[in-house]
């Protein structure tokens, strides 16, 4: 069985990601395999926060090129995940 932290990768901090902040929405790079139910679940047990709604878009990834081969990136899932009013997850600023 999957856990909390399989599900949710990390937390993208992205300009995008940035301006979502004042909305009370929140970026995250998720498990490809992962519904929007088990992202909201597991968001809510790692940071203790309410989550009201959850956007999922799978991000394609791209051709690159090294010397006489090319290749593509991983594909990969990206979750917009919007919190009840009050609650919020600390970011860190660098």
């Amino acid at each position: 069985m999957k856990t909390a932290y399989d599900t949710i990768k990390n937390i993208l901090r992205t300009e995008k990601g940035s301006d979502l902040l004042s909305e009370n929405k929140y970026l995250f790079h998720v498990a490809r395999d992962a519904n929007k139910v088990q992202i909201k679940q597991a968001i809510e047990e790692i940071y203790n926060v309410k989550v009201v709604k959850v956007n999922t878009v799978t991000m394609y990834g791209k051709w690159k090129r090294l010397r006489f081969k090319a290749g593509r990136t991983s594909d990969w899932k990206k979750a917009v995940v919007m919190l009840k009013d009050g609650n919020s997850i600390e970011v860190a600023k660098t």
